[in-house]
Parts: structure tokens; C-alpha cells; sequence
């Protein structure tokens, strides 16, 4: 069977299932499993392609045709110009986020400290720090296996960048930050302090720029996604709780204790819920609040200053 031939397949089988984008995933699919670029269709569709490969690359088209996201097939996705490893255990970074780092990226200079909060498989932090000098970053999550995503991607970064200083907490929010607390430790090597030197006041680390994409869909709107996030994406990192909210106010509420003053907090937000976080966060005490719009116009970043 030629390149072209199963390609076309492939894509059919895709649209027959409702897949948005079929003939882009079809194309992405048979690159990922013959190793191959997207001029090879136009070029070499003619070339034969072993029994082998098709196979694969049926097996594959199957599990897409059940919605299962394209990047947890491929394990890898684009971020920030960045490759990183994902799997189900972490959203798969998007397009919409690359707009809070962007913005983060404004106000970040070198030698600051940054905090990610829910930092799923890291993509935030590495990328700030991927993009900027002598930073030391911290991330972290509820979960687990989130962080050992994160950690690879930590690992892959450092093979270009071995500067970078990165480490991952497990726990639920700031609560990881206590140093000495029995929350799992990864990313560092053992000659590493704890609390990366510095940054303390009091016991508490301190931050220039805090930084969360943290879950913000309603409760009562999750069963109304699509499969692909529904049924194949981590409910922890989906559910913001009835309103949706619950995270912005935790977060809010608590940032300051963990901030330099003139330190600034960023979210990235669901497009209708920028007038509610502004508010939490006015009424937390931060100040110079300014929301940002993605490519489509929508409300996307609420980021403010806390000067204590």
C-alpha cells in the first residue's frame, strides 16, 4: 500500500467518526509512525509502506477515531516553540496558554523566583524559564503522576539548558512550599537546598511572579465537553468547582504571603470570567489588575501587583 493510499484511509476513517481536523490528524498520525515530514505527502505519496507500519498506523487511526487526543497518541506536544512530553495524567498544553506565558514573560528579569501553581506537566514554568536567565523556578500539583511528567520535561529541557533550576512539590497549592513537610521532592539533586537558597522571609519562600493555569470549568458543565477532554483528560485538573471559581479565590487569598512586594500574580482564565477574578483579586488586595485577550479576541489573562 503507497504513503498516499493509507493516508487517505486513515482520513476517511477519522471523518467517518466525526473527528474534527480529520485530515490533519490522518497526516500527523502517518508522520509519527514512518518517521516521516509533512512534504512526504505531496513528494513521495507514491512510496510503498510496509505491512508493519500500516498496521500501526491502523491501530492508531482507531483509538483517534474514539477520541482519544491525538498528543496522548503521539506522547508529545507543541509548546512555547518547546516540545513536551504528555500523557493522561496532564492537560495537553494549548494554544490559549501561551498567551499567559507571554505575558508573564513581560515583567520577567533575570535572577527572579516564579511559582507555578497546579503545574500539571510543567509547560508554564520550563518555558518562563527555558526563555530567560538565572530564574529558579518552583512547581506544584496534587498529582503525583502529573509531576513525573514534569520532570521528564525538566529532564529533556536541561540536555539544551542544563542551567536550568527547576524543582516540583507535590501538594495542594502553597501548602507544598513548607519546607521540611512530607510532600515528595523532584527535580533537584541532593547537594540542592530545599528552599534553592534565598527567597525566604520568616520560613515562607518568597516570589517575583506567581503563575496558574489552575482547573476553572463549572462542575455542572463537565459531562458538556468534548470526549476528548471529558473522557480522556484528568478531572482534577478540569474541576474549578460549582462556579468555577474555587481555585482563583484559594489562590487569590494566599499569594501575597508568598510574593516580594511588587511581585505579580497571572491566571489564565475561561473567557467569561474575567470580571469575577478581577474582583477576587481586588478583593485580596492586588493592584494594577489588567485583562488580556487570545488571538480570538476572548478574554484569556487577569494579572495584578501585590504591594502589600
Amino acid at each position: 500500500m503507497t504513503y498516499s493510499e493509507i493516508y487517505k484511509e486513515g482520513a476517511a476513517r477519522l471523518a467517518a467518526a466525526g473527528i474534527d481536523e480529520a485530515e490533519l490528524d490522518a497526516r500527523l498520525l502517518l508522520e509519527y509512525v514512518c518517521g516521516t515530514d509533512r512534504s512526504t505527502l505531496l513528494a513521495h505519496g507514491d512510496r510503498e509502506i510496509m505491512v508493519e507500519a500500516c498496521a500501526r498506523y491502523r491501530e492508531l487511526i482507531e483509538k483517534r477515531a474514539a477520541h482519544v487526543p491525538l498528543q496522548h497518541l503521539t506522547g508529545e506536544q507543541d509548546f512555547m516553540g518547546l516540545t513536551f512530553v504528555v500523557n493522561e495524567n496532564v492537560l495537553v498544553p494549548r494554544q490559549d496558554t501561551e498567551i499567559l506565558v507571554e505575558e508573564a514573560m513581560k515583567y520577567l528579569h533575570d535572577g527572579m523566583r516564579i511559582l507555578d501553581l497546579c503545574t500539571g506537566s510543567g509547560c508554564i514554568l520550563l518555558s518562563l524559564l527555558h526563555y530567560s536567565n538565572d530564574c529558579e523556578g518552583v512547581g506544584t500539583d496534587l498529582s503525583k503522576e502529573a509531576l513525573a511528567v514534569a520532570q521528564e520535561n525538566y529532564e529533556r529541557l536541561r540536555e539544551e539548558r542544563p542551567d536550568l533550576k527547576a524543582r516540583f512539590l507535590e501538594g495542594d497549592l502553597f501548602s507544598a512550599l513548607v519546607c521540611g513537610a512530607e510532600h515528595e521532592i523532584v527535580g533537584m539533586n541532593d547537594a540542592d537546598d530545599v528552599c534553592m537558597g534565598g527567597g525566604k522571609h520568616d520560613g515562607r519562600e518568597l516570589f517575583d511572579i506567581i503563575v496558574s493555569n489552575p482547573p476553572y470549568i463549572e462542575t455542572g458543565v463537565i459531562d458538556t465537553l468534548m470526549p476528548e477532554v471529558r473522557e480522556h483528560e484528568p478531572l482534577m485538573a478540569l474541576d474549578g468547582g460549582a462556579d468555577g471559581l474555587a481555585f482563583y479565590r484559594r489562590i487569590a487569598e494566599q499569594a501575597g504571603a508568598c510574593l516580594n512586594g511588587g511581585g505579580m500574580l497571572f491566571f489564565e482564565i475561561g473567557c467569561e470570567q474575567a470580571a469575577a477574578v478581577r474582583g477576587i483579586m481586588e478583593e485580596a488586595g492586588f493592584c494594577e489588575i489588567q485583562v488580556v485577550k487570545d488571538f480570538a479576541g476572548l478574554d484569556r489573562v487577569v494579572f495584578g501587583s501585590w504591594f502589600g
